[in-house]
């Protein structure tokens, strides 16, 4: 038997019979029935599920393990998720995690430091600036000290932050939990629309689960991806984690991100005593080879000196445990939905470099997006499948406000982080530049990357500003003689951040 998983009466309760079910639970235990079939109890299938059994869908949630994830991603949520969790009412799923309060970010270029605080005001919602405190903590406010409280990100172990979801989902009556591997969807042959689900459990049982709508957020690894889109995820570099103990950080609830000769290094704290490293190794890197001493050599000989003095012990210990784990830095644009009776998403169906920590938060404001387009005023019926792609399409134009930002911020920061030629060395420095001028020149890219800034014009305008800063400091610090050289040098700087930017802005408006 699968392992299902109910809200449960309280103790003091007596245990309900038959009868006092509900036909929709009936439906779900004795027929495997329900409005909503979702694959995958991660980030945005298990928020999803509460969302939509709390406008009194029935929901079958399917997960292959229940146990607690341990992964190197997913562990800082941006102040954009944290509102987006408010209004899901799930922001108490970060309570109990030994959860890291976040302020913003510390760049640090060739040893050199610059702050970048999350915004005052950077165009979110009036409700929403509360912070993304919890109830007894102190505002941090602006240095003037006028109280006005700065949005806040939270940094956590994923795996528990996961698990308090899946609690959540558990106390909501419209949902069935179950433990089990989906090895396939079942579709109508004529029609070829998605029926539900065939699902294997541990012992080997074979099961079908079926319902009116189908979502499958089987993450980044997607079994299903090949099925239905036509895109392919591209991977051009891993993150190696290490998780350092008591780790002193230059600034304490703040992002690092360390900039030198190679790719960049993050580092955040995921609790009290806990900080992960993420160091970014592009794939050919000629320090990481095995001639070199592979990945561990790249990070001894490599990374190791370029760190702050004041991390460089416990990165050293953290690398002689020995506990050093990867994952792919991918990108994949975002699809349409046409598959009738299914839907894809999650990393499933788009995903960008986790370099700027955007996945939750683009996981959980498409969580409220669909909560409104599907909501059982606008969809009365989930078997209305015309109905349903009609929301889906207006699903993926509306969500470009928010996501396209992120999935183009996100891989351009990299392009630039990770610079490895002259042009792209020269926009690295024009932004480190750019953020030490402070004022909008941090507010206006911080707040992009939060999640509170939903304007793509913003993103164009920083970006280019950035370029022609770079372009300034060329042409500035060149000798008269050289002119003519670097005249032709800041043409090659402005093609490259075309190059850059472009690319990533096209295969959005494609999509």
């Amino acid at each position: 038997m699968p392992l299902i998983l109910d809200s449960s009466p309280s103790p003091s309760s007596p245990l309900p019979s038959v009868v006092e079910l509900s036909p929709a639970t009936i439906r779900r235990r004795e027929h495997q029935e329900a409005d909503v079939v979702i694959v995958g109890a991660g980030i945005l299938g298990t928020s999803l599920a509460v969302t939509l059994a709390r406008q009194n869908r029935s929901v079958i949630l399917l997960e292959k393990s229940l146990k607690e994830p341990d992964r190197i991603v997913g562990e800082l949520l941006q102040p954009g998720g944290v509102q987006a969790l408010k209004k899901l009412g799930l922001r108490d799923c970060l309570e109990g995690l030994d959860a890291i309060r976040v302020k913003g970010y510390e760049v640090i270029y060739y040893g050199k430091e610059v702050e970048i605080p999350y915004p005052l005001n950077a165009g979110g919602d009036d409700d929403d600036r509360d912070g993304g405190g919890f109830e007894g903590e102190k505002p941090y406010s602006n240095a003037k000290g006028s109280g006005v409280k700065r949005p806040e990100g939270r940094s956590f172990h994923h795996g528990r932050f996961i698990q308090q979801l899946r609690a959540a989902a558990m106390k909501e009556e419209n949902i069935s939990l179950i433990e089990s591997t989906v090895t396939g969807t079942v579709k109508d042959g004529w029609t070829k629309q998605v029926l539900g689900v065939e699902a294997e459990t541990k012992d080997g049982r074979k099961d079908v689960y079926f319902g009116q709508l189908t979502v499958l957020a089987d993450g980044y690894a997607s079994r299903f991806r090949k099925e239905f889109i036509t895109h392919a995820p591209v991977s051009k570099s891993k993150f190696y984690g290490l998780e350092l103990i008591d780790a002193d950080l230059p600034r304490p609830m703040h992002g690092h991100v360390v900039l030198g000769e190679g790719a960049p290094v993050l580092l955040y704290q995921i609790g009290t005593r806990e900080t992960r490293a993420l160091v970014d190794v592009p794939e050919g890197t000629p320090s990481a080879s095995t001639a070199n001493g592979g990945v561990k050599g790249h990070l001894r000989h490599v990374v190791l000196p370029s760190l702050p003095k004041c991390v460089q012990s416990s990165f050293e210990r953290a690398l002689d445990d020995g506990k050093i784990r990867s994952m792919p830095n991918s990108w994949l644009p975002p699809s349409t939905q046409q598959v009738p009776g299914m839907i894809l998403l999650g990393d499933a169906m788009n995903m960008r470099h986790p370099l700027t920590g955007g996945g939750m938060t683009v996981a959980f404001n498409d969580v409220v997006m669909l909560r409104d387009l599907l909501s059982p005023e606008k969809v009365p019926d989930l078997g209305d499948t015309a109905r349903v792609k009609q929301q889906m399409r207006r699903f993926h134009w509306r969500r470009k406000y928010l996501t396209s930002v992120i999935n183009i911020l996100a891989q351009a920061l990299y392009s630039l982080f990770a610079a490895n030629d002259p042009e792209l060395k020269a926009l690295q420095l024009g932004c480190f530049r750019y953020f030490q001028q402070g004022g909008s020149c941090v507010d206006g890219p911080v707040g992009l990357l939060a999640g509170i800034i939903r304007r793509p014009f913003v993103l164009f305008y920083h970006f280019f500003a950035v370029a022609w800063l770079a372009i300034w400091l060329v042409v500035r610090q060149a000798p008269v003689y050289r002119l003519p050289w670097t005249l032709l040098s800041t043409v090659g700087i402005f093609w490259k951040a075309c190059v850059v930017i472009f690319p990533f802005i096209f295969s959005e408006l494609r999509s």
